[in-house]
C-alpha cells in the first residue's frame, strides 16, 4: 500500500517551517504542528469508525482552517472527504446527502442543515476532537488508489455530480501546477476560492502544501481585502487562483495598482475561459496572470509559464501547454484527431483523471472512455501546441446554419473596458434557427446602453455572431466557483422574450 503524505514528510524536514494561517481567527501552523492536529483526529475518527472506513465525512461552511484539516484527517483514517456548497438550497443539500451518505456532517453556525443528515457537529470544535498525542495507525489508511475525497461539482447546468478522487488523483493534479505555476518551498497561496470546489480545495490549499509552501485560507473573495492581502509584504502572497470574474472585479477597484502585484510569480485563471482583452490587461501591466485549464474530474491539465511577459503576452486567450503528466487530444464528432486550427472536442487523459462518478454508472461510462476525459469544451490547438478554449459544447448555438461559440461574443464585449461581466446564451428565433441574446453589467461609474453593445459586436464579429439583442443588467447567475450558469440565464432569456413578444 502506498501513502503519500506531504505533510508528514515536512513535519519531519522542516518542523518549524509555516503551512497554513487561517486569515480569519489569525491561527496559523507550522508543519509539525499541523502534522499533529491531523494525526489527534484521524486517531478520533478510526475510534469512531474503524480504520479504512470509507465512510464519507461532510462539511457544510465557508472557508476555514478545519476544513482543510478534516479532508487530510480523512485521508490518515481511511475516510472520505465530502464538502458541500453551502450555497446550495436546503433541498438541494438533502439531494447530495442522500447521493452521498456522509455519517457526520460537521457544520458551520448559522446554516439551515438538511434534513437527512445522519449526525450533525459544529465544525468549529472539530479541532478539539480526540486525545492530544494520539496518532491513528498507518493501515488505517486506504489505498492510494482508493476514493479519498467525494468532490461534488459545481453543477453550471443541473444537478451536481460527485466526483471520486484518489490520493493519487490529487497528488498528480497538483503536482501539475505546481510543475506548470513555478510552485516552490518558499510559494505562498492566498486562498479565496472555495474549499468545497477544486479550485480552493486543491489548486490553492493541497497544491503549496504538496509543495512545502505555505497556503492562507481566507473566509471567501472580498475585493478589496483580497487586494490588500496581495500586496501585504508580511503576508508575501506569490500564488493566487481565481476565476476571470474575480479578476474582472479586482482591476476595477479603484485601490487597484500593478505595480504592486509584480511580485505574484503566478495568477492562475480557470474555471471559464478568460477574455484576451483581459489577460492583455493584465500582462501588460507587468501582472503574470496566466490563464489555465482544470476541471474536478481533471486536476489541473494545462498552463502558460510564468516567466516570460512577451511569450505570455503572445499566448493570451490560451489556456496552454499541457502539463506534465497530461496528454491532450482534439477530435470531430467521430473521434478522430483534427489538425491545428480546427475545432473540436477536448479529451485529456493521465493520472490525475478521476475515478469516475459516484452512484451513476452510466454517466462514468459515457465520460470515462478507454482511458481518456471526454471535457464537453470545444478547443483548438495552435502550431506552436498551445491549446484554446473556444467554449462549453452544449453552449454552442447555431444561427443560420452557422455555429456561434458564446465565448468568441463575449471576449469581443469584454474588450470594452466599460463593461465589468457579460454573458451570451442563444434563445430561439423564428427566422435564423437562434440568435444570441447578452447580458452586460456596466463597470463602475459607466453608463452603457443595447445598441452600444451590438455596435460594437459589429465592428468585430461576422455578422452571424452579433447578438439580435442585449440587457444591462445588474446581475448574472453564477455558481459559487463563479461560473456563469447558462441554464438559468437561457431559462430568464426565453422568459424575458416571451414577455416580450407578448407585450
Amino acid at each position: 500500500m502506498v501513502s503519500l503524505d506531504a505533510i508528514s514528510t515536512f513535519a519531519q524536514a522542516m518542523p518549524s517551517k509555516r503551512a497554513m494561517v487561517d486569515l480569519v481567527s489569525g491561527r496559523n501552523w507550522s508543519y509539525a504542528e499541523l502534522d499533529r492536529v491531523i494525526d489527534r483526529l484521524a486517531a478520533w475518527l478510526v475510534q469512531k469508525f474503524g480504520p479504512r472506513s470509507g465512510v464519507r465525512l461532510a462539511t457544510l461552511s465557508r472557508n476555514n482552517s478545519e476544513m482543510a484539516i478534516l479532508q487530510f484527517a480523512c485521508v490518515r483514517a481511511g475516510c472520505i472527504f465530502m464538502p458541500l456548497n453551502w450555497r446550495l438550497a436546503v433541498a438541494e443539500l438533502e439531494a447530495l446527502v442522500g447521493d452521498g451518505d456522509p455519517q457526520i456532517l460537521f457544520v458551520q453556525a448559522g446554516f439551515s442543515t438538511p434534513a437527512n443528515a445522519a449526525e450533525l457537529i459544529d465544525i468549529s470544535g472539530l479541532l478539539s476532537l480526540g486525545e492530544p498525542g494520539s496518532c491513528p495507525p498507518r493501515e488505517a489508511r486506504r489505498d492510494f488508489s482508493e476514493v479519498s475525497t467525494l468532490l461534488y461539482t459545481s453543477g453550471t447546468s443541473g444537478r451536481p455530480k460527485g466526483v471520486m478522487l484518489s490520493e493519487q488523483n490529487i497528488f498528480w493534479g497538483c503536482t501539475n501546477l505546481i510543475h506548470g505555476n513555478a510552485v516552490t518551498i518558499t510559494s505562498t497561496f492566498l486562498c479565496d476560492m472555495p474549499l468545497f470546489h477544486t479550485a480552493g480545495l486543491m489548486a490553492a490549499m493541497r497544491t503549496p502544501l504538496l509543495a512545502g509552501g505555505a497556503v492562507l485560507i481566507s473566509e471567501g473573495f472580498d475585493p478589496a481585502m483580497t487586494l490588500e492581502r496581495m500586496t501585504d509584504p508580511a503576508l508575501a502572497v506569490t500564488h493566487y487562483f481565481s476565476v476571470p470574474q474575480m479578476a474582472a472585479t479586482l482591476w476595477q477597484r479603484p485601490e487597484f495598482d500593478a505595480a504592486k502585484l509584480h511580485k505574484i510569480v503566478a495568477w492562475a485563471i480557470g474555471g471559464a475561459p478568460n477574455p484576451k482583452a483581459q489577460s492583455e490587461r493584465y500582462i501588460s501591466a507587468g501582472v503574470r496572470i496566466s490563464e489555465g485549464f482544470g476541471m474536478s474530474e481533471t486536476g489541473s491539465n494545462f498552463a502558460i509559464p510564468p516567466f516570460e511577459l512577451d511569450l505570455m503576452l503572445t499566448k493570451a486567450g490560451s489556456c496552454g501547454l499541457p502539463l506534465m503528466t497530461i496528454r491532450a487530444k482534439i477530435v470531430d464528432e467521430e473521434g478522430h484527431e483534427v489538425p491545428e486550427g480546427e475545432r473540436g472536442e477536448l479529451l485529456v487523459s493521465g493520472p490525475s483523471i478521476a475515478l469516475g462518478y459516484w452512484n451513476q454508472p452510466a454517466l462514468t461510462a459515457a465520460a470515462f472512455v478507454d482511458g481518456w476525459f471526454v471535457t464537453g469544451d470545444t478547443a483548438m490547438r495552435d502550431a506552436d501546441g498551445y491549446f484554446y478554449i473556444v467554449d462549453r459544447k452544449k453552449d454552442m448555438y447555431i444561427s443560420g446554419g452557422e455555429n456561434v461559440y458564446p465565448a468568441e461574443v463575449e471576449a469581443a464585449i469584454a474588450e470594452r473596458t466599460d463593461v465589468a461581466e457579460c454573458a451570451v446564451v442563444g434563445v430561439p428565433d423564428e427566422r435564423w434557427g437562434e440568435v444570441g441574446r447578452a447580458y452586460v453589467i456596466a463597470a463602475p461609474d459607466c453608463n452603457l446602453s443595447s445598441d452600444e453593445i451590438i455596435a460594437h459586436c459589429m465592428g468585430r464579429l461576422a455578422k452571424f455572431k452579433v447578438p439580435k439583442s442585449a440587457v444591462i443588467t445588474d446581475a448574472i447567475p453564477r455558481t459559487a466557483s463563479g461560473k456563469v450558469q447558462k441554464h438559468l440565464l437561457k431559462a430568464r432569456a426565453i422568459a424575458e422574450l416571451d414577455t416580450e413578444s407578448a407585450v
